[in-house]
C-alpha cells in the first residue's frame, strides 16, 4: 500500500462497518490499526521524581489531532491519479470507512471508468453487485460508459447487460440516448442477431418509439450488411413516425450505401432529390461520399465535376475532399491531375496528413519518378507532417527500383539517428533488392547493420545471400555473415551448409570447416 493510502487509512475510524471490494476476492483487504504518536515516547527514560511538596499535580494529555476527512472530490482525483486499478480499488474501499460518508454516482463512476480500462472485469461485476444496496441516486451515464468500455473489448453481451441493468439500478427506464446508444455499437461491431434481439426487447419491455437517430442506425445496419433496399423501407417507416423525418445523415448513409454497392446512378438521383425535394442541403461529407464513390467506380472526372459544383453551390472542399480526388487521379494514372489537386489544396492554405502525403508518394514511386517523391517528403518536412515508418519504406522501395542503392542504403544508415524509427521490413526491401541485383559487397554491409540494430534479415533471403556469396568465391564474407546470422538463431538450409563446408575444405582451410561443423550439430540439438 502507497504512502498516502497508509496516511489514508490512519484516518478512518478502525470500528465501522463497512463492505469492501477487490480485485483480488479471495485476499480482502483489512484496515490498518490506528497507532497513537504516545507509543513512540521514549520509555527507557526514568520518571522523574515527584515534587516534594504534597501539591496534587494534574497530567496535562495533548488532545488528539482531528482526523481530515476526505470529501468526495478528493476522493474522485486520488482514484484518478492511481495508475494501479487494485490500489485505486482500495483507495475507493477506505474512503468509505469515514463517518459520515457514502459513496454517490460519481465516485462510483470514476472507479468504475477506472476498473473497465483496465479490463478488471470481475472487480465491475463486483461494484455494479454493491449499487444495487445504495440508496443514492445514479445515473444512466454511468452505464452508457460502461457500454462503450466492453464494446472496445468485443464484448458484445455485456454491452447488453449494462443496458439491461440500468432500469434495476437507476431505478428508470432508459432513455433514447441510452437505447441508441447500446443500438449503435452493437451494429457498429456488426452483432446482427444480438441487434435484431435487442430491438426486439426494447420494443415490448419498453414501448420503444424510434426517433430519428435509432432510425439512422438502423439504416446503417442494413447499408453496411449491404442489403439496400431494407434500408430505404426503414426509411418509408421514419417518414410515417410522427416523432421522426429523414435528415442529411439518413441520405448521406443511403447514398454512401448505394456508392458502395456500385449502383452510381442511384446515388446521384438520391442525392438530387434529396436537395429539390426534402430541401436538404449537403455538407462536405456528403460531397466526400460521392467523390470517393465516382473514384472507386473508375469515373474520376465525374468525380471531379462534383467538386467543381460543390464549390459553386458554397460549399468549400476540404482536405478529405481533395484527398478522396487526388486519390482517384493517381489511380487513374493521371499524376499530372493530382499534382494539380495537391498544389491547388496548398494554395487554400490546406495541408496533406502523413495518410495523404505517403498515398501521393507511393503512386510518385511506382511510376519510376522518385525525385517528384522525394521533393514531396522535403515538403513534408517543411509543413511540420512527420513521416512515418510506411512513407520511408515506399521510398526505399522507389528507389531499390531504380537501382539508387547508395541513396537508400545512406537513408538506412542516417533516419534512426534523426529520429525516425524504421522496421524489419525497411532493411528487408533494400537487401531483398540488392541479392536480386547481384549487389553482393552492398547486401554484405548491410547484413552488418541489420545484425549491429538486432533486425534478422529473412530467411529465404538469407539463404539466397549465402549461397551467392559462396557461388561468387567470396567464402570470408559468407562465414562472417553466417556467424552473425548464428548469433540471432537463425537455421541455414542444409544445402548453404554443405556448400559452404565444401567451399571452405575446397581452400584447404579445414579449422574453419571443423568450426562450421560444431555449428551445425549445435543448431540440430
Amino acid at each position: 500500500m502507497t504512502k498516502t493510502l497508509k496516511n489514508l487509512c490512519c484516518l478512518m475510524n478502525p470500528f465501522l462497518e463497512y463492505r469492501c471490494f477487490s480485485c483480488s476476492p479471495s485476499t480482502p483487504s483489512s484496515p490498518l490499526p490506528w497507532i497513537s504518536p504516545l507509543q513512540y515516547l521514549n520509555r527507557t527514560s526514568p520518571k522523574p521524581d515527584p515534587p516534594p511538596t504534597e501539591v496534587a499535580t494534574t497530567t496535562v494529555v495533548e488532545p488528539r489531532k482531528k482526523s481530515k476527512f476526505i470529501s468526495h472530490a478528493s476522493a474522485i482525483n486520488l482514484i484518478k491519479r492511481e495508475t494501479d486499478p487494485q490500489r485505486a480499488l482500495e483507495i475507493f474501499n477506505s474512503v468509505a470507512k469515514q463517518k459520515g460518508f457514502s459513496h454517490n454516482n460519481a465516485t462510483y463512476a470514476t472507479i468504475l471508468q477506472k476498473l473497465a480500462q483496465s479490463k478488471k472485469f470481475q472487480a465491475v461485476d463486483a461494484v455494479l453487485h454493491q449499487m444495487t444496496y445504495e440508496t443514492c441516486k445514479f445515473h444512466e451515464g454511468l452505464f452508457i460508459n460502461l457500454m462503450k468500455h466492453f464494446s472496445k473489448f468485443s464484448l458484445h453481451e455485456r454491452v447488453v447487460e449494462m443496458f439491461d441493468a440500468i432500469l434495476p439500478i437507476v431505478r428508470e427506464k432508459p432513455s433514447l440516448k441510452a437505447i441508441s446508444t447500446c443500438l449503435n455499437l452493437l451494429v457498429e461491431s456488426n452483432q446482427v442477431d444480438l441487434t435484431r434481439k435487442f430491438l426486439l426487447n426494447s420494443k415490448k419491455s419498453l414501448n420503444l418509439e424510434p426517433n430519428t437517430c435509432i432510425f439512422n442506425i438502423l439504416v446503417k445496419h442494413h447499408c453496411k450488411n449491404g442489403d439496400i433496399d431494407s434500408a430505404f423501407e426503414v426509411v418509408e417507416e421514419m417518414k410515417k413516425s410522427p416523432v421522426s423525418c429523414p435528415n442529411l445523415i439518413t441520405y448521406s448513409t443511403l447514398i454512401s450505401g448505394l456508392c458502395g454497392r456500385g449502383r452510381l446512378k442511384e446515388a446521384i438521383e438520391l442525392f438530387e432529390g434529396m436537395v429539390s425535394k426534402d430541401q436538404i442541403l449537403p455538407d462536405a461529407l456528403t460531397y466526400n461520399v460521392l467523390i470517393n464513390g465516382f473514384c472507386h467506380g473508375g469515373k474520376v472526372d465525374r468525380a471531379l465535376k462534383i467538386m467543381e459544383f460543390m464549390k459553386k453551390n458554397g460549399c468549400n472542399p476540404n482536405v478529405f475532399n481533395y484527398s478522396a480526388l487526388m486519390n482517384g487521379f493517381c489511380k487513374d494514372g493521371k499524376l499530372k491531375e493530382a499534382k494539380e489537386v495537391f498544389d491547388e489544396m496548398k494554395s487554400l492554405g490546406l495541408k496533406l496528413d502523413t495518410v495523404g502525403y505517403t498515398t501521393l508518394i507511393n503512386f510518385f514511386c511506382r511510376a519510376r519518378r522518385v525525385d517528384e517523391a522525394m521533393d514531396l517528403l522535403k515538403d513534408m518536412r517543411e509543413n511540420k507532417c512527420r513521416a512515418d515508418t510506411v512513407t520511408f519504406n515506399v521510398i526505399l522501395g522507389g528507389l531499390c527500383r531504380e537501382r539508387r542503392f547508395e541513396e537508400a542504403l545512406g537513408m538506412l544508415e542516417r533516419l534512426p539517428y534523426e529520429g525516425f524509427h524504421l522496421n524489419k521490413a525497411s532493411y528487408r526491401i533494400v537487401l531483398n533488392s540488392l541479392c536480386r541485383e547481384g549487389e553482393l559487397q552492398k547486401a554484405t554491409q548491410l547484413v552488418g547493420l541489420m545484425l549491429g540494430r538486432g533486425f534478422l534479415p529473412h530467411f529465404a533471403t538469407s539463404n539466397e545471400l549465402l549461397i551467392h556469396l559462396c557461388e561468387a568465391g567470396r567464402v570470408g564474407d559468407a562465414v562472417m555473415a553466417l556467424l552473425g546470422l548464428l548469433e540471432l538463431g537463425f537455421k541455414p538450409e542444409p544445402d548453404s551448409w554443405a556448400l559452404l563446408v565444401e567451399l571452405v575444405c575446397r581452400e584447404r582451410r579445414l579449422l574453419p570447416a571443423f568450426e562450421l561443423l560444431d555449428d551445425l550439430v549445435i543448431q540440430e540439438m
